[in-house]
């Protein structure tokens, strides 16, 4: 008796023709071309992290040309990773109605893999040893004396700028960013707004604050007003973000003030 393939005209299940293995030959360097075309785009979104902070959806495929789709595409992959995490978006001040926008940050693991934080190890151990002998106002000495050189290198950078505070802080977002630290200023209704995207001591200086601080005085100095520290990456937040007031303070010698925004 005739099987049921036979009645039906249907060829029985045989071994793959020669054709067939020709064609799966052919589907491989197809397979690895997306598979590269993807590690690439993905490169991209994190450098973009990296530059930029937190970040929606809709910013990243736009800045990357990619449709809501292949962006989402992207980030559920990188989700899935661990490369990034999707957090509720900060809005300081009125808003309008509905939930705030998703947006996505890099996670410490892929900044490590980014090269932004060399030697952590050997630096926390070293400060906490300098804090162990000499106490807090040696590790505020250490801060102080590591930003010098920065301060030199800015305030050469920036012999041009004029006195006007908010376009000093142009002119020290351009220095900064030669320095690595990617970033950016922008004028703000009460000011103006200094964003570093990268800080090469991140993880350091979640221990020790001083170098913050040091850092904040630095630009305080720089910039020739008092300035507020809003957040910073060493405290989980996505980007350091200074503000900048329109009006300085009529006081004798640079203040500057640390302050916590999202507590």
């Amino acid at each position: 008796m005739k099987n049921a393939a036979a009645l039906s005209g249907q060829q029985p299940a045989t071994a793959p023709v020669a054709g067939s293995r020709r064609g799966a030959r052919r589907a491989e360097p197809e397979l690895s071309q997306a598979a590269s075309t993807d590690l690439s785009t993905r490169d991209r979104v994190t450098q973009l992290l990296l530059e930029q902070g937190a970040t929606t959806a809709a910013q990243l495929g736009s800045a990357l040309g990619l449709s809501p789709a292949a962006i989402r595409r992207h980030l559920d992959a990188m989700l899935a990773d661990g490369d990034v995490e999707a957090r509720e978006q900060v809005v300081r001040g009125s808003r309008g109605r509905g939930r705030p926008a998703k947006v996505f940050v890099l996670t410490e693991a892929a900044r490590v893999r980014c090269g932004t934080h060399h030697y952590d190890n050997i630096a926390t151990a070293a400060l906490r040893w300098i804090a162990r002998t000499g106490g807090s106002p040696a590790v505020e000495a250490f801060a102080a004396e590591q930003v010098t050189a920065l301060e030199e290198r800015c305030r050469a950078a920036m012999e041009d700028a004029g006195d006007e505070p908010l376009a000093r802080a142009e002119a020290l977002a351009g220095a900064l960013t030669a320095e690595g630290y990617a970033a950016n200023a922008s004028t703000i209704a009460s000011g103006g707004q200094l964003c570093q995207h990268h800080c090469p001591v991140a993880h350091v200086a979640a221990e020790f604050p001083q170098l913050c601080e040091a850092e904040t005085a630095v630009i305080s100095r720089l910039v020739g007003t008092h300035v507020q520290r809003l957040a910073t990456i060493a405290h989980g937040d996505g980007v350091c973000t200074t503000h900048i007031p329109t009006q300085p303070r009529a006081q004798s010698g640079n203040t500057v003030t640390t302050v916590r925004t999202d507590r």
